[in-house]
């Protein structure tokens, strides 16, 4: 099989994953939980990975690495800590379920959407500035579009919300461990993504970084292993957002991932993520009916390609190819508002996402492939 649906999760990890995770089940068992040597190995494991994180990233400390079960859980946790209801937040054009659902939620949340123009950057900035003239609640912008691996220019956007007084959260799913970050750099309230993506971790773990002086309000309540009087959530990080057991396994695989990540080099990466989606973008152009979304300037993109076969269903094609031993995406990809901002929403598209294990070989495979699902 060649994988290429790597925006969805990888499924390609370094062995050290298995080995970390495999580890942790047997040694590992509930940090805060006790002063037996099982206990001290978790508490120990859940600390290197906060350190290692909170240095990457460039957190104000590892307390501030708040662990999830998944972004959606670390955007949840972010926006509802911002958003009360009848707020106002501000968001991108490219938004994922995990965000416009959450606002939804919100009894009479407003949600402004500071929409460009398909893949400019400028025209996306000037739609932020003139959103936050208003003074929302938060503002809350992707780091790169799921569906178009389109990188919007989030330093920025960041820079004009500092400038208006707004928090910023960042939904860092698809640019963790491909695109550099730096949360005080960027100011941001929160910074949220998974550990299944880019990190090369399992999936069930997620991760918040929470800058200096960003309120908390916790979605979940319970034992903590710490505070045990007290029958309200802790006031410090990160027990006030960790209620109940960790999934320690899970946090010992983000690790091992992260450092292999790591070491590779973000930029390294994504280098050649972008070589790989560039060639395969022009190897689509050359099928009769092929209609490729991909930001045109490298700066702009990342390992992702979206694309539509005139006259045939996405999902059908992934179908098809999927017969062939190709794994893609078809549809909306949990993210209709960015599929609005590009005239997709009728139609989606099909999505091939690369990772570091990805193959030049596997994409001239893939432009075969499809043109001979064209001709049939």
């Amino acid at each position: 099989m060649i994988y290429l649906d790597n925006a969805a999760t990888t499924l390609q990890k370094p062995p050290e994953v298995a080995r970390a995770m495999i580890w942790a089940l047997r040694r590992c068992a509930s940090p805060g939980r006790g002063s037996h040597r099982p206990a001290e190995l978790a508490a120990r494991t859940a600390f290197r990975c906060r350190e290692f994180l909170a240095d990457w990233f460039d957190c104000a400390g590892p307390e501030r690495v708040v662990f999830t079960s998944s972004a959606t859980h670390s955007l949840n946790l972010a926006i509802r800590s911002l958003v009360p209801p009848g707020g106002r937040a501000v968001i991108s054009g490219y938004e994922h379920n995990a965000v416009t659902r959450t606002l939804s939620s919100i009894p009479d949340a407003a949600i402004e959407v500071a929409r460009g123009g398909l893949f400019d950057p400028q025209a996306d900035l000037d739609a932020f500035a003139r959103a936050l003239e208003q003074r929302p609640d938060a503002a809350i912008c992707t780091h790169v579009s799921n569906v178009f691996g389109y990188c919007l220019p989030l330093e920025e956007i960041a820079h004009v919300c500092r400038e208006a007084g707004v928090p910023l959260v960042v939904d860092a799913s698809q640019s963790a461990g491909v695109v550099p970050l730096s949360v005080r750099a960027l100011g941001a309230a929160y910074v949220a993504f998974p550990g299944h993506k880019g990190l090369m971790g399992p999936q069930g773990v997620g991760v918040l970084l929470c800058g200096e002086g960003a309120p908390v309000r916790p979605l979940l309540t319970g034992g903590t292993g710490s505070e045990s009087l007290l029958q309200s959530m802790p006031d410090f990080l990160p027990d006030r957002l960790e209620a109940g057991t960790h999934n320690l396994p899970g946090i010992a695989g983000l690790l091992a991932g992260a450092r292999v990540v790591r070491g590779l080099g973000t930029i390294r990466i994504r280098r050649w993520e972008q070589a790989l989606a560039s060639e395969l973008a022009r190897r689509l152009r050359q099928i009769p009916g092929a209609e490729v979304f991909c930001p045109g300037r490298p700066e702009c993109g990342a390992g992702v390609v979206s694309f539509r076969l005139a006259g045939m269903d996405c999902e059908a094609v992934c179908a098809r190819l999927g017969a062939r031993g190709f794994a893609l995406r078809g549809g909306l990809h949990c993210a209709p508002l960015a599929h609005e901002t590009a005239g997709t929403l009728d139609t989606g598209t099909v999505r091939a996402s690369f990772s570091p294990f990805s193959r030049l070989e596997e994409v001239d495979a893939l432009a075969r492939a499809l043109g001979r699902v064209k001709e049939k």
